[in-house]
């Protein structure tokens, strides 16, 4: 009986567009669907590789670089014999390798930040809660670098305020993540930069909130105590299901990344609650609205 060559799907090309991260997490899911289809375990496909199940995990949530000598060995494994295919998956593999946009800005960025920029990349939905400032996806110039000014020289703010302008292209990408963000009343009359800069800072927010993909409410001031009371986070989610979403806590000087189950399910049940506790999108646009007339 002749086995027929196994065929590879094709990943959708958009994935490239959202940069390496998504398109390692897009090539380690296709390499477990290819053993799973072969019943084979990750202890066999380690052994197989001179590794352990512990590397093909690792290999399989994107969550490290492809070798060639890898990558043709498992595609061998897991039946993948026809060269096309085989040259096909391995240019992915090495794309999949290729540094970040980010990284012509890796000496201004430490590498935990790095990592950050990544998975937001890679994300399916973002879900965030500010106390204190803007999210910075949802940022105008004039605005980042009045909050960038604050704590660097103005050498470098120019090219950080240019970093941040670059991540916020992820909004338009066809495939890239939608973002729901949920802001305390606090961050509208906070005036960085001056009256004039929040004013077109809040402005942006309104002509923002009637993009596809985001969403945008405000926790007003009457709504009282709420769950989240002096923290700000973000939730990631990705279209894979083998990989948990990551609660990012950032700090002065480096950051955490949550994905315990149990914190998991913490973050998920404050973020619903601040949820129902703000306006509802419409009402929260008519708030924006009145706060920058204020100005």
């Amino acid at each position: 009986m002749v086995t027929e060559p196994v065929r590879i799907r094709g990943i959708d090309s958009r994935v490239a567009d959202r940069g390496p991260t998504a398109l390692r997490i897009a090539v380690g899911g296709q390499l477990r669907k290819l053993r799973e289809l072969k019943g084979i375990t990750p202890v066999e496909a380690g052994e197989y590789i001179r590794g352990s199940h512990a590397k093909i995990s690792r290999l399989e949530l994107g969550r490290t670089g492809y070798k060639d000598r890898d990558i043709l060995d498992l595609l061998t494994l897991y039946g993948v014999t026809e060269e096309d295919q085989r040259e096909m998956f391995l240019e992915l593999a090495r794309k999949a390798n290729e540094p970040g946009w980010w990284h012509r800005y890796s000496d201004l960025l430490p590498s935990w930040f790095e990592t950050y920029l990544g998975l937001e990349g890679a994300a399916q939905t973002i879900r965030t809660f500010e106390g204190q400032l803007v999210p910075g996806l949802l940022q105008t110039e004039d605005y980042t670098h009045a909050v960038i000014e604050v704590g660097h020289q103005t050498a470098e703010a120019s090219r950080r305020v240019e970093l941040r302008t670059k991540r916020q292209e992820v909004l338009d990408l066809p495939a890239g993540p939608k973002l729901w963000a949920v802001l305390d009343e606090a961050v509208l009359h906070r005036p960085i930069g001056g009256k004039q800069v929040l004013r077109e800072q809040i402005e942006h927010l309104v002509e923002m909130s009637y993009k596809p993909g985001i969403t945008i409410q405000v926790l007003p001031y009457d709504a009282g105590v709420h769950a989240a009371a002096g923290s700000s986070f973000t939730m990631l989610r990705f279209a894979e299901r083998e990989l948990p979403d990551i609660v990012y806590l950032e700090q002065l000087t480096s950051a955490f990344y949550l994905d315990r189950s149990e914190d998991l399910q913490l973050y998920r049940e404050v973020m619903d609650q601040v949820a129902v506790q703000a306006e509802m999108p419409e009402e929260s646009r008519a708030l924006l609205v009145k706060a920058a007339e204020k100005l």
